[in-house]
Protein backbone atom coordinates (compact mmCIF):
# COMPACT_ATOMS: atom_id res chain seq x y z
CA UNK A 1 0.00 0.00 0.00
CA UNK A 2 1.12 3.48 -0.86
CA UNK A 3 -1.49 6.25 -0.17
CA UNK A 4 -0.26 9.53 0.27
CA UNK A 5 -2.43 12.17 2.94
CA UNK A 6 -1.39 15.87 3.43
CA UNK A 7 -3.81 16.36 7.13
CA UNK A 8 -3.88 20.29 7.08
CA UNK A 9 0.35 20.78 5.97
CA UNK A 10 1.25 24.66 5.81
CA UNK A 11 4.41 25.28 4.63
CA UNK A 12 6.41 28.63 5.16
CA UNK A 13 9.62 30.22 3.70
CA UNK A 14 12.11 32.65 5.35
CA UNK A 15 11.78 32.05 8.72
CA UNK A 16 7.85 32.25 8.63
CA UNK A 17 7.14 35.27 6.83
CA UNK A 18 6.25 33.57 3.44
CA UNK A 19 3.39 31.23 3.26
CA UNK A 20 3.41 29.45 0.30
CA UNK A 21 1.40 26.57 1.24
CA UNK A 22 -1.63 27.96 3.54
CA UNK A 23 -3.89 24.95 4.89
CA UNK A 24 -3.37 21.65 2.35
CA UNK A 25 -5.09 18.62 2.94
CA UNK A 26 -5.47 16.03 0.33
CA UNK A 27 -6.16 12.42 -0.11
CA UNK A 28 -4.04 10.22 -2.79
CA UNK A 29 -5.28 6.76 -3.06
CA UNK A 30 -2.44 3.67 -3.24
CA UNK A 31 -1.71 3.24 -6.90
CA UNK A 32 -3.32 6.52 -8.38
CA UNK A 33 -1.75 8.33 -10.87
CA UNK A 34 -2.18 12.03 -9.48
CA UNK A 35 -1.15 15.43 -11.41
CA UNK A 36 -0.48 18.19 -9.27
CA UNK A 37 -0.98 21.03 -11.96
CA UNK A 38 -1.04 24.73 -12.56
CA UNK A 39 0.73 28.03 -12.93
CA UNK A 40 4.47 29.21 -11.77
CA UNK A 41 4.46 29.56 -8.14
CA UNK A 42 1.38 27.72 -7.05
CA UNK A 43 2.78 25.38 -4.75
CA UNK A 44 3.40 22.11 -6.74
CA UNK A 45 6.99 21.58 -6.76
CA UNK A 46 6.96 22.41 -3.07
CA UNK A 47 4.29 19.61 -2.42
CA UNK A 48 5.73 17.29 -4.12
CA UNK A 49 9.31 17.98 -2.26
CA UNK A 50 7.47 17.57 1.00
CA UNK A 51 6.58 13.75 -0.04
CA UNK A 52 9.55 13.34 -1.01
CA UNK A 53 11.04 15.07 2.42
CA UNK A 54 13.50 17.66 0.27
CA UNK A 55 11.32 20.21 2.14
CA UNK A 56 10.28 20.32 5.48
CA UNK A 57 6.60 21.07 7.12
CA UNK A 58 6.00 23.66 8.96
CA UNK A 59 2.85 22.62 10.65
CA UNK A 60 0.02 19.88 10.01
CA UNK A 61 1.48 15.97 9.13
CA UNK A 62 1.72 13.72 6.07
CA UNK A 63 1.29 10.15 6.40
CA UNK A 64 2.72 7.90 3.15
CA UNK A 65 1.32 4.28 3.99
CA UNK A 66 -0.60 5.41 6.87
CA UNK A 67 2.88 6.04 8.64
CA UNK A 68 3.40 9.91 9.67
CA UNK A 69 6.77 10.89 7.79
CA UNK A 70 7.03 14.23 8.87
CA UNK A 71 10.37 13.21 10.57
CA UNK A 72 11.07 10.58 8.60
CA UNK A 73 14.68 11.04 6.08
CA UNK A 74 13.57 10.74 2.44
CA UNK A 75 15.75 8.03 1.67
CA UNK A 76 13.76 5.70 4.87
CA UNK A 77 10.50 7.01 2.28
CA UNK A 78 10.80 4.18 -0.09
CA UNK A 79 9.89 7.01 -2.44
CA UNK A 80 11.81 7.51 -6.24
CA UNK A 81 11.73 10.66 -7.96
CA UNK A 82 12.60 12.05 -11.83
CA UNK A 83 13.81 15.34 -12.12
CA UNK A 84 13.14 17.85 -15.04
CA UNK A 85 16.50 18.16 -15.51
CA UNK A 86 17.59 14.15 -15.63
CA UNK A 87 20.17 14.43 -12.69
CA UNK A 88 22.21 11.86 -14.31
CA UNK A 89 26.16 11.46 -13.56
CA UNK A 90 27.94 13.05 -16.43
CA UNK A 91 30.53 10.54 -15.66
CA UNK A 92 28.62 6.94 -15.92
CA UNK A 93 27.12 5.17 -18.51
CA UNK A 94 23.34 4.11 -18.82
CA UNK A 95 24.31 1.00 -16.68
CA UNK A 96 26.29 2.51 -13.68
CA UNK A 97 23.73 5.28 -13.61
CA UNK A 98 20.83 2.98 -12.75
CA UNK A 99 22.77 0.79 -10.39
CA UNK A 100 24.17 3.15 -8.86
CA UNK A 101 21.33 3.55 -6.12
CA UNK A 102 21.28 -0.24 -5.74
CA UNK A 103 25.20 -0.63 -5.18
CA UNK A 104 25.17 1.73 -2.18
CA UNK A 105 22.32 -0.39 -0.63
CA UNK A 106 24.94 -3.45 -1.23
CA UNK A 107 22.39 -5.15 -3.34
CA UNK A 108 23.98 -8.01 -4.59
CA UNK A 109 25.64 -7.73 -8.67
CA UNK A 110 23.11 -10.51 -10.14
CA UNK A 111 19.90 -8.89 -9.06
CA UNK A 112 21.25 -5.33 -10.11
CA UNK A 113 21.72 -6.98 -13.47
CA UNK A 114 18.59 -8.46 -13.12
CA UNK A 115 16.83 -5.20 -12.02
CA UNK A 116 18.65 -2.49 -14.89
CA UNK A 117 18.42 -5.35 -17.96
CA UNK A 118 14.32 -5.55 -17.21
CA UNK A 119 14.16 -1.64 -16.67
CA UNK A 120 16.42 -0.89 -19.92
CA UNK A 121 13.74 -3.61 -21.72
CA UNK A 122 10.52 -1.87 -20.52
CA UNK A 123 11.90 1.38 -21.87
CA UNK A 124 13.77 0.20 -25.01
CA UNK A 125 17.00 2.11 -23.50
CA UNK A 126 19.06 -1.69 -24.05
CA UNK A 127 21.21 -0.47 -27.08
CA UNK A 128 22.45 2.45 -24.82
CA UNK A 129 23.50 0.67 -21.36
CA UNK A 130 27.48 1.63 -22.70
CA UNK A 131 26.76 5.50 -23.33
CA UNK A 132 27.05 7.97 -21.29
CA UNK A 133 24.27 10.29 -20.77
CA UNK A 134 25.99 13.12 -23.20
CA UNK A 135 25.52 10.68 -26.26
CA UNK A 136 21.80 10.61 -25.56
CA UNK A 137 18.80 12.30 -26.83
CA UNK A 138 16.73 14.51 -24.33
CA UNK A 139 14.11 11.34 -24.46
CA UNK A 140 16.47 8.84 -23.98
CA UNK A 141 17.71 10.89 -21.02
CA UNK A 142 14.45 11.26 -19.28
CA UNK A 143 14.13 7.23 -20.11
CA UNK A 144 16.98 6.64 -17.72
CA UNK A 145 16.19 8.83 -15.52
CA UNK A 146 12.88 6.45 -15.01
CA UNK A 147 14.87 3.36 -15.14
CA UNK A 148 17.31 4.75 -12.51
CA UNK A 149 13.78 5.18 -10.05
CA UNK A 150 12.40 1.51 -11.29
CA UNK A 151 15.31 -0.22 -10.64
CA UNK A 152 14.62 0.77 -6.75
CA UNK A 153 10.79 -0.67 -6.85
CA UNK A 154 9.44 2.28 -4.83
CA UNK A 155 5.89 2.95 -3.18
CA UNK A 156 5.69 5.74 -4.71
CA UNK A 157 7.22 7.60 -8.22
CA UNK A 158 7.42 11.56 -7.96
CA UNK A 159 8.08 12.96 -11.17
CA UNK A 160 8.32 17.00 -11.35
CA UNK A 161 8.02 18.09 -14.98
CA UNK A 162 9.82 15.51 -16.57
CA UNK A 163 9.30 16.51 -20.18
CA UNK A 164 9.47 20.01 -19.83
CA UNK A 165 12.80 19.99 -21.94
CA UNK A 166 11.85 17.74 -24.77
CA UNK A 167 9.95 19.20 -28.07
CA UNK A 168 6.89 18.80 -28.94
CA UNK A 169 7.10 14.97 -30.64
CA UNK A 170 9.05 14.10 -27.70
CA UNK A 171 6.64 15.21 -25.04
CA UNK A 172 3.65 13.06 -26.74
CA UNK A 173 5.44 9.88 -27.12
CA UNK A 174 7.10 10.11 -23.32
CA UNK A 175 3.64 10.40 -22.05
CA UNK A 176 2.15 7.98 -23.88
CA UNK A 177 5.21 5.91 -22.25
CA UNK A 178 4.87 6.69 -18.73
CA UNK A 179 1.35 6.09 -18.33
CA UNK A 180 1.77 2.37 -19.86
CA UNK A 181 4.81 2.84 -17.07
CA UNK A 182 1.94 2.99 -14.28
CA UNK A 183 -0.39 0.76 -15.31
CA UNK A 184 3.02 -2.11 -15.63
CA UNK A 185 4.60 -1.01 -12.21
CA UNK A 186 1.07 -0.59 -10.41
CA UNK A 187 2.08 2.06 -8.20
CA UNK A 188 1.59 5.24 -6.74
CA UNK A 189 2.41 8.47 -9.34
CA UNK A 190 2.34 12.21 -8.00
CA UNK A 191 3.21 14.12 -11.64
CA UNK A 192 3.90 17.53 -11.36
CA UNK A 193 3.43 19.96 -14.35
CA UNK A 194 2.13 23.42 -15.62
CA UNK A 195 1.09 22.22 -18.99
CA UNK A 196 -2.59 20.84 -18.65
CA UNK A 197 -2.75 18.79 -21.92
CA UNK A 198 -0.70 16.40 -19.83
CA UNK A 199 -2.48 16.76 -16.64
CA UNK A 200 -5.53 15.68 -18.83
CA UNK A 201 -4.37 12.96 -20.86
CA UNK A 202 -2.48 11.13 -18.14
CA UNK A 203 -4.49 11.60 -14.76
CA UNK A 204 -6.65 9.13 -12.94
CA UNK A 205 -7.16 12.42 -10.74
CA UNK A 206 -5.93 16.01 -11.07
CA UNK A 207 -5.46 18.67 -7.94
CA UNK A 208 -5.10 22.15 -9.98
CA UNK A 209 -3.68 24.49 -7.71
CA UNK A 210 -3.43 28.37 -7.18
CA UNK A 211 -1.70 30.22 -4.63
CA UNK A 212 -1.10 26.75 -2.39
CA UNK A 213 -4.82 26.15 -2.61
CA UNK A 214 -6.00 23.49 -4.08
CA UNK A 215 -9.56 24.88 -6.13
CA UNK A 216 -10.61 21.66 -7.34
CA UNK A 217 -9.46 18.06 -7.13
CA UNK A 218 -11.40 15.53 -9.60
CA UNK A 219 -11.43 13.63 -12.69
CA UNK A 220 -10.08 15.04 -15.76
CA UNK A 221 -13.47 14.77 -17.02
CA UNK A 222 -14.81 16.16 -13.90
CA UNK A 223 -12.99 19.12 -13.94
CA UNK A 224 -13.25 19.89 -17.73
CA UNK A 225 -17.59 19.39 -17.46
CA UNK A 226 -18.06 20.63 -13.98
CA UNK A 227 -15.61 22.82 -12.78
CA UNK A 228 -16.23 24.35 -9.24
CA UNK A 229 -14.79 28.17 -10.40
CA UNK A 230 -13.16 30.42 -13.15
CA UNK A 231 -9.94 29.50 -12.37
CA UNK A 232 -10.36 26.13 -12.91
CA UNK A 233 -13.07 26.45 -15.64
CA UNK A 234 -10.29 29.06 -17.57
CA UNK A 235 -6.71 26.61 -16.59
CA UNK A 236 -8.45 23.31 -17.81
CA UNK A 237 -8.59 23.59 -21.65
CA UNK A 238 -6.99 25.01 -24.46
CA UNK A 239 -7.89 27.23 -26.05
CA UNK A 240 -9.22 29.00 -22.76
CA UNK A 241 -12.86 29.48 -21.83
CA UNK A 242 -14.48 32.34 -22.97
CA UNK A 243 -16.18 34.91 -19.94
CA UNK A 244 -18.66 37.18 -21.09
CA UNK A 245 -20.50 39.31 -18.66
CA UNK A 246 -24.56 38.47 -19.23
CA UNK A 247 -27.77 39.50 -17.22
CA UNK A 248 -30.12 37.06 -16.27
CA UNK A 249 -33.92 37.71 -17.53
CA UNK A 250 -37.06 36.10 -17.56
CA UNK A 251 -39.02 35.94 -20.49
CA UNK A 252 -42.40 34.43 -19.89
CA UNK A 253 -41.82 31.01 -18.96
CA UNK A 254 -37.65 30.65 -19.19
CA UNK A 255 -34.75 32.51 -18.26
CA UNK A 256 -32.21 34.44 -20.54
CA UNK A 257 -28.50 35.35 -20.79
CA UNK A 258 -28.19 39.01 -22.28
CA UNK A 259 -25.26 40.06 -23.70
CA UNK A 260 -24.15 42.60 -26.08
CA UNK A 261 -27.32 42.62 -27.52
CA UNK A 262 -27.57 39.05 -27.87
CA UNK A 263 -30.09 36.45 -25.78
CA UNK A 264 -29.46 33.08 -24.79
CA UNK A 265 -31.82 31.06 -23.27
CA UNK A 266 -30.59 29.08 -20.01
CA UNK A 267 -31.28 25.10 -20.65
CA UNK A 268 -33.94 23.94 -18.12
CA UNK A 269 -31.34 21.77 -15.95
CA UNK A 270 -29.63 25.24 -15.05
CA UNK A 271 -32.63 27.56 -14.52
CA UNK A 272 -33.32 26.56 -10.62
CA UNK A 273 -29.77 27.82 -9.86
CA UNK A 274 -30.24 30.65 -11.71
CA UNK A 275 -33.34 32.29 -10.32
CA UNK A 276 -32.03 33.87 -7.43
CA UNK A 277 -29.74 35.62 -10.21
CA UNK A 278 -32.96 37.26 -12.05
CA UNK A 279 -31.53 40.77 -12.85
CA UNK A 280 -28.11 40.46 -11.43
CA UNK A 281 -25.32 40.22 -13.35
CA UNK A 282 -23.23 36.80 -14.12
CA UNK A 283 -20.50 35.63 -15.82
CA UNK A 284 -21.06 33.27 -18.62
CA UNK A 285 -18.70 30.86 -19.71
CA UNK A 286 -18.66 28.81 -22.78
CA UNK A 287 -15.45 26.78 -24.19
CA UNK A 288 -14.13 27.61 -27.62
CA UNK A 289 -15.09 24.60 -29.27
CA UNK A 290 -18.76 24.97 -28.11
CA UNK A 291 -18.88 27.98 -30.47
CA UNK A 292 -19.37 26.93 -34.48
CA UNK A 293 -20.27 28.70 -37.50
CA UNK A 294 -24.03 29.31 -38.10
CA UNK A 295 -25.37 27.45 -41.60
CA UNK A 296 -28.95 27.87 -40.58
CA UNK A 297 -31.84 25.47 -39.67
CA UNK A 298 -30.89 24.52 -36.05
CA UNK A 299 -32.81 24.68 -33.07
CA UNK A 300 -33.06 28.28 -31.67
CA UNK A 301 -33.99 26.70 -28.56
CA UNK A 302 -30.86 24.92 -27.67
CA UNK A 303 -28.77 27.54 -29.40
CA UNK A 304 -27.68 31.18 -30.05
CA UNK A 305 -26.63 32.94 -32.77
CA UNK A 306 -24.41 35.95 -32.87
CA UNK A 307 -22.50 38.12 -35.20
CA UNK A 308 -18.91 38.99 -34.75
CA UNK A 309 -16.12 40.49 -36.44
CA UNK A 310 -13.01 38.13 -36.62
CA UNK A 311 -10.40 39.71 -35.40
CA UNK A 312 -7.67 37.20 -36.04
CA UNK A 313 -8.18 33.76 -37.64
CA UNK A 314 -5.50 31.29 -37.13
CA UNK A 315 -5.78 27.60 -39.30
CA UNK A 316 -4.53 24.85 -37.17
CA UNK A 317 -5.32 22.33 -40.01
CA UNK A 318 -8.67 21.22 -40.09
CA UNK A 319 -10.03 23.71 -37.48
CA UNK A 320 -9.65 27.53 -37.39
CA UNK A 321 -9.16 29.59 -33.76
CA UNK A 322 -11.66 32.78 -34.54
CA UNK A 323 -10.78 35.54 -31.91
CA UNK A 324 -13.45 38.52 -32.04
CA UNK A 325 -14.91 40.63 -29.50
CA UNK A 326 -17.92 41.17 -27.61
CA UNK A 327 -18.64 44.60 -26.06
CA UNK A 328 -15.47 44.27 -23.90
CA UNK A 329 -14.85 40.62 -23.58
CA UNK A 330 -12.15 38.71 -25.67
CA UNK A 331 -13.21 35.83 -27.07
CA UNK A 332 -12.06 32.71 -29.33
CA UNK A 333 -13.93 30.14 -31.22
CA UNK A 334 -12.61 26.53 -32.00
CA UNK A 335 -14.66 25.98 -35.49
CA UNK A 336 -14.68 23.74 -38.16
CA UNK A 337 -15.49 24.62 -41.41
CA UNK A 338 -14.56 24.65 -45.37
CA UNK A 339 -15.31 28.30 -46.06
CA UNK A 340 -11.71 30.26 -45.93
CA UNK A 341 -12.10 32.66 -42.86
CA UNK A 342 -9.76 36.16 -42.73
CA UNK A 343 -8.95 38.76 -40.62
CA UNK A 344 -11.92 40.92 -40.94
CA UNK A 345 -14.13 38.93 -41.98
CA UNK A 346 -17.91 39.41 -40.24
CA UNK A 347 -19.18 35.99 -39.33
CA UNK A 348 -22.11 34.22 -37.85
CA UNK A 349 -21.15 31.72 -34.61
CA UNK A 350 -23.80 29.64 -32.75
CA UNK A 351 -23.13 28.95 -29.06
CA UNK A 352 -24.50 25.57 -27.59
CA UNK A 353 -26.88 26.85 -25.23
CA UNK A 354 -26.41 23.11 -23.38
CA UNK A 355 -22.85 23.95 -23.04
CA UNK A 356 -23.41 27.17 -20.76
CA UNK A 357 -21.67 27.43 -17.81
CA UNK A 358 -22.58 30.28 -15.50
CA UNK A 359 -20.34 32.23 -12.49
CA UNK A 360 -20.95 34.33 -9.30
CA UNK A 361 -19.17 37.41 -10.45
CA UNK A 362 -18.14 38.06 -6.90
CA UNK A 363 -17.10 34.65 -5.40
CA UNK A 364 -15.94 33.48 -9.04
CA UNK A 365 -17.62 30.22 -8.27
CA UNK A 366 -19.64 28.04 -10.22
CA UNK A 367 -23.64 28.62 -9.96
CA UNK A 368 -25.29 25.38 -10.02
CA UNK A 369 -23.44 22.62 -11.17
CA UNK A 370 -24.83 19.42 -11.55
Amino acid sequence: MAAIEFRNVIKRFDNGKVTVIPDLSLEIKDKEFIVLVGPSGCGKSTTLRMIAGLEDITEGELYIDNKRVNNVAPKDRDIAMVFQSYALYPHMNVYKNMAFALKLRKVPKKEIDKKVRWAASILDIEPYLDRKPRALSGGQRQRVALGRAMVRNPKVFLLDEPLSNLDAKLRTEMRSQITMLHKRLQTTFVYVTHDQTEAMTMADRIAVMDKGVIRQFDTPQKLYAEPADMFVAGFIGSPRMNFIECEIKRRNDYLTAEFAGNSLRIPSAKTKALEAYENRTVILGIRPEDISAYSGGMNMQESCVITANADIAEMTGGEVNVYFTLENSRCIARIRTERKITSGDKIKLLLDCNMAHFFDKETTKAIGRI
